[in-house]
């Protein structure tokens, strides 16, 4: 499962990232070990180290014991079966190639930024599933599902809760504009604005997500 959505997330954006996040899983005591909170079922850890950056992906077992019976599924099956977890899933792969990405062309990244890029990825993984069968409704169906029926974890600090928040009011915005190409399946000015859209970086990618131009 989680190297089909990093296979799926590089298609959409066209590149490849020769990291592969299945081979950067670890279990929750080493997460744990590398500072991780344990307060949710996936966690990116990054150390930045010696002129570079380690990283660590924390799934936790039940996670992916749920999505586990849709491994030799079309991965489109799961949107009905478990879409809470396939999109935790989605997160995290995408918390991992976005920090790759940018690492390799030395540039910084900011926590609003990749949380952000994660809701992004998150519907247009799931949009582009049923891109082929009544879209138009599912889009709409996610952008509610995925952006307006949302709930936070109480344990997060004001901070967090405004970061979480803000990239939940950023995203929604661009993935609303979006919906343009969904109705006139312009499959390919959707992957245009979305490749241009993930190439930017901090604050330009922040104010394109919330404003466009």
């Amino acid at each position: 499962m989680v190297g089909r959505l990093q296979a799926h997330l590089e298609a959409i954006y066209g590149f490849r990232c020769q990291a592969r996040a299945e081979a950067f899983v670890v279990d929750l005591e080493t997460a744990a070990l590398l500072g991780g909170t344990g307060r949710a079922p996936e966690e990116l850890l990054v150390l930045e180290a010696r002129g570079g950056l380690e990283l660590a992906l924390y799934l936790s077992p039940a996670l992916l014991a749920r999505l586990e019976r849709y491994d030799a599924s079309p991965l489109g099956s799961v949107l009905d079966g478990d879409l809470d977890g396939y999109c935790q899933v989605t997160e995290g792969v995408s918390h991992f190639l976005y920090v790759a990405h940018t690492a390799h062309y030395e540039r910084t990244v900011s926590l609003l930024e990749l949380e952000a890029q994660a809701e992004v990825d998150k519907f247009v993984v799931c949009l582009l599933h049923r891109w082929g069968e009544g879209v138009v409704g599912w889009a709409r169906e996610l952008l509610q599902r995925l952006f307006d029926h949302v709930a936070y974890q109480p344990r997060l600090s004001l901070e967090e809760r405004w970061r979480y928040e803000e990239a939940n009011r950023v995203s929604r915005r661009f993935c609303a504009r979006l919906m343009g190409h969904v109705v006139a399946r312009r499959l390919d000015r959707l992957l245009g604005d979305l490749r241009y859209a993930y190439r930017l970086g901090a604050e330009a990618k922040l104010r394109h997500f919330a404003h466009g131009g």
